[in-house]
């Protein structure tokens, strides 16, 4: 059945109110009727509409300033602008601003009830892509221990901002979520996302993925290509490791960074942009540019207000909600039916160094999602799907306990400290204070202790 909407009649004639609110009441609408902007804008306040129908040319303030105050004020309600003196260029601005539609007076009753079904049929398509989102959490960021809520808040801090920001962080960690919700905070939220991974691209066509080319340009550029920089126009680009472009590369993308035009490949005239660059890496571009692979004047560029992700490793508060979310959306994403991760599977989950982090423990629990047949996943579930930790004595890391069993007294003791606190720490996620409580130690006694027993605790929270 079609939707019913509640209008709002905008136009300074009191027989065309009355026409269109007719109209639209008989089609099993309902229809509020104003006869000047500034009370439109008044009603907007205190009252939902699902569609503005508002004339252009009226006393006062016109239909294209009500828009432009709507704007202004961050009303999302649709606007279709009507007007008996319409011109191509009252459309174009219109339409920049944000219109939905321009029609032409006398009006056909037929048409603008297609274009009020048209456009509750797009608003209604908006609502469900945005309720969809957010049940599933796709770009969602998770977690309220003390290492995310730092990262929120520098989030919050640095997005409304245009300052450059590098994000750092190992593999998995969720850089391109926190680059989506840096755009998401942002004054350009309203515009486009792009990312290009510049380890993805081959070095011979990255110029081309990010500046664009034009017909001929080279072999196989069959047409034009905006890149991506025209692609992000008014919004933000996401350039992820940067640590991996070309050099090369790195001089032409400054050289974009500092002027703020691209040239297409095969292009003879600069084009101007206004887009938001955001970067990251895995990698330590400090070291890069010692070693001559990366350019110190693009670092000096980009490196503006480094974010540090914290590994998965040094979250351990963030587990237990990171499991039930990444459950509830794998069940959403599979229409399966949602189940419960028990406290014991959780612990055993956290037990593991995860070296892939948040992307990896996303697969296992997805995995476990998928094989078990119960409603509740156990911890013996988690034991069977978790990749097995190679044993290395050069990480400390444990070996049955075999050492423990055999040689002098003082050997099989001091093996068997060891091994006692290779497990404590890794059940403890590397918290040393804790490890120190459960153990009966001072934390210092207990670091004096691992360096006398040989455990690297830095080579230890090496992924492998």
């Amino acid at each position: 059945m079609p939707r019913k909407a509640h209008l709002l009649l905008v136009d300074d004639d009191p027989n065309t109110l009355a026409s269109l609110a007719r109209a639209f009441r008989l089609a099993g609408h309902e229809a509020t009727v104003c006869d000047n902007a500034p009370r439109a804008l008044e009603l907007l306040r205190t009252e939902t509409f699902d569609l503005i129908l508002s004339d252009v040319v009226m006393p006062g303030k016109s239909g294209i300033e009500l828009l432009e105050d709507l704007k202004n004020a961050g009303l999302k309600t649709p606007i279709v602008l009507i007007s008996g003196q319409a011109n191509v260029e009252m459309a174009v601005k219109a339409t920049k601003l944000g219109a939905l539609d321009f029609l032409e007076k006398p009006l056909s009753t037929e048409k603008l009830l297609v274009t009020v079904e048209n456009a509750l049929r797009l608003s209604r398509l908006e609502d469900e892509n945005r309720a969809l989102r957010q049940r599933l959490g796709r770009y969602e960021l998770v977690g309220s221990g003390p290492a995310m809520k730092k990262l929120l808040a520098q989030i919050d801090r640095v997005a409304a901002s245009e300052t450059r920001v590098c994000i750092l962080g190992e593999t998995g960690t969720g850089k391109e979520l926190v680059a989506r919700a840096i755009h998401e905070k942002s004054p350009r939220s309203e515009n486009a996302f792009v990312t290009l991974n510049c380890a993805a691209v081959p070095a011979e066509l990255i110029e081309s993925e990010l500046f664009g080319h034009e017909k001929g340009a080279f072999t196989g550029a069959a047409a034009k290509h905006l890149g991506k920089f025209e692609q992000a126009e008014g919004g933000t680009l996401f350039l992820d490791e940067i640590g991996d472009m070309p050099v090369s590369m790195q001089a032409k993308l400054l050289r974009v960074l500092e002027e703020g035009e691209v040239e297409r490949v095969g292009g003879d005239k600069p084009i101007r942009v206004n887009v938001r660059v955001l970067v990251a890496t895995h990698r330590n571009l400090e070291d890069l540019v010692k070693q001559n692979a990366f350019r110190r004047d693009l670092f000096h560029r980009i490196y503006v207000f480094p974010l540090v992700l914290p590994p998965l490793r040094e979250r351990p508060e963030d587990f237990a909600e990171l499991v039930a979310h990444f459950g509830r959306q794998v069940a959403a994403q599979n229409a399966w039916k949602e189940k419960l991760f028990a406290a014991d599977a959780v612990a055993e989950l956290r037990r593991y160094a995860w070296p892939g982090n948040v992307r990896e423990l996303r697969n296992v629990v997805e995995r476990l999602v998928l094989l078990s047949a119960e409603d509740s996943i156990t911890a013996a579930e988690v034991r069977l799907v978790l990749p097995a930790e190679e044993a290395s004595a050069g990480s400390g890391s444990l070996s049955d306990g075999d050492a423990a069993r055999s040689g002098t007294l003082a050997e099989r003791s001091e093996a068997f400290e060891k091994e006692v606190l290779l497990r404590e720490i890794k059940q403890h996620n590397f918290h040393m204070t804790r490890v120190a409580r459960a153990l009966g130690l001072e934390r210092s006694h207990l670091y004096k202790k691992c360096q006398q027993l040989g455990i690297d605790l830095q080579s230890l929270r090496k992924p492998d």
